[in-house]
């Protein structure tokens, strides 16, 4: 993996920029940190990473969007960018406790996606937790083949559509499926089921806890016309507002945003297979085609650590190339 980018911010409505504010890379990366919510401490990756301590209590990292089966101008192998992804992640320097993915793992739902998607993904060598993207669900069973597969979660305790919860190295993760029963626009949606569920997921935990919530669709909404958020988002980020320490993360919109709201830090991750436009810059979402050269500087993967009882949670967005 190499240099970093984001989506310029000029690019962004300007009414919207208190609301989306875009990372700035310089070098080879910025790092930010996260307690309660709030952005503390950024530094350039290279010497500056080298400097910083090692052996973190918990390393995870976010792949998303892989869309395995997509064959169009924008990327006529997603598979093999998928696979370069995977390469990246086996190349860090710290071997991460395990992947999330974010969704759409298969561009169409079909098993030979799948299959495909599965066989890359093995070679991370490590626990692979998955939430569905609305592209997992196109099946005639509405998500039948997706639950088939990853829809048990850690130890058989899925519920419902997918939805589940696990602890590790003293964070809480909570997986989110908004991707089923979509409302106008395309919105996303939980579903009063699952929000009874997560509420009840959360009862017991102390304040202290710090929870990483990861669904496929953004949970806040970042642009309602292009169905880019979940309509009943507030009521679970509402059940989250009790937790000193919340981060969110989203796949969906192929592209990284983030913006903090008091507890809760928002962070939306690159795709591995395609960029879209940023918000509003468009007249509809939808595969954006760049020069073969710089495909891969759209593409990407996030890298999070956790060090107990030192705080933040430190995200690192590395792209392809």
């Amino acid at each position: 993996m190499a240099k970093q980018s984001s989506v310029p911010e000029d690019e962004i409505d300007t009414g919207r920029r208190h609301a989306l504010k875009c990372m700035t890379w310089a070098g080879t990366g910025l790092v930010w940190s996260l307690a309660g919510g709030v952005p503390l401490t950024a530094g350039l990756l290279g010497r500056d990473a080298q400097a910083a301590p090692v052996n973190p209590a918990l390393t995870f990292v976010q792949i998303s969007d892989s869309h395995v089966g997509f064959d169009k101008p924008a990327n006529p192998d997603a598979l093999a960018t998928l696979r370069e992804a995977v390469a990246g992640v086996r190349s860090l320097p710290t071997r991460p406790a395990f992947v999330i993915h974010t969704g759409d793992i298969s561009h169409l739902s079909r098993d030979e996606q799948f299959d495909a998607a599965d066989q890359a993904l093995k070679e991370l060598g490590v626990p692979v937790f998955f939430v569905p993207g609305e592209h997992d669900v196109l099946d005639d069973g509405m998500g039948a083949a997706y639950l088939a597969r990853y829809g048990k979660g850690p130890n058989g305790k899925a519920l419902g559509a997918g939805w589940y919860s696990f602890d590790h190295g003293g964070v809480h993760f909570v997986a989110l499926v908004n991707v089923v029963n979509l409302k106008g626009g395309g919105l996303g949606n939980l579903g009063q089921d699952q929000l009874a569920w997560l509420a009840d997921d959360l009862r017991a935990l102390s304040a202290s806890t710090p929870v990483v919530v990861f669904a496929h669709i953004p949970l806040w909404t970042v642009y309602p016309e292009w169905g880019w958020g979940t309509d009943d988002g507030a009521r679970a980020l509402g059940l989250l507002a009790r937790f000193g320490s919340v981060t969110v993360m989203n796949g969906h919109i192929h592209q990284i945003l983030q913006k903090v709201e008091g507890n809760v830090a928002f962070h939306t991750a690159r795709s591995t297979a395609f960029p879209q436009p940023s918000p509003g810059s468009a007249p509809s979402p939808g595969p954006v085609k760049l020069p073969a050269d710089k495909l891969r500087g759209a593409l990407g993967v996030t890298t999070v650590t956790y060090r107990a009882k030192a705080g933040p949670l430190a995200v690192v967005d590395a792209t392809l190339g």
